[in-house]
């Protein structure tokens, strides 16, 4: 008996690896991106870029702001606009929630990943964040360091 094949594949069409350096996550929500027909496709061929994004929260509606999904090589006249601002499908509750963190001072909602999930839809993983300093950069970084060492000194001991 074959193993069911997915129609789909499920990967991360684009990575913001700089929120991971630069901020604390604190909580991470799972939005839908509503998208137009030139920027599914680009985004199936890896051409997105979250770095410098943002998510909004104005009218009680959220919105990706700053990211940039490149023009469909293929399409002519129809083509988007590669930085357009895109809206965030979240419920109610959910936006209720981050609004009443967003008002504290220092949080921020930074993009993490995009990608399509096992049904074919694209999906965003946003994360309620605070900024690091420099000295916490750096105190992650020795401690990663020291991890290392560590497991480099016990695998001669694993065997």
């Amino acid at each position: 008996m074959a193993a069911k094949s997915s129609k789909h594949k499920s990967g991360a069409a684009a990575v913001n690896k700089k929120a991971y350096r630069n901020f604390e996550l604190i909580e991470r929500f799972e939005a839908g991106l509503e998208l137009l027909g030139t920027e599914v496709k680009s985004l199936r061929a890896g051409q997105a870029d979250l770095n410098g994004s943002y998510a909004r929260i104005s009218g009680g509606e959220c919105w990706l702001v700053g990211a940039g999904i490149a023009q469909y090589q293929q399409a002519s006249i129809g083509n988007h606009e590669p930085t357009r601002n895109r809206k965030l499908l979240l419920h109610k509750g959910e936006i209720r929630k981050i609004t009443i963190k967003l008002e504290q001072r220092g949080f921020t909602l930074v993009p993490l990943r995009i990608y399509f999930s096992d049904r074919g839809l694209a999906k965003i993983e946003l994360a309620l964040a605070r900024g690091k300093r420099q000295y916490d950069k750096r105190q992650a970084i020795t401690e990663r360091d020291r991890k290392r060492d560590v497991d480099r000194s016990m695998k001669k001991y694993r065997r």
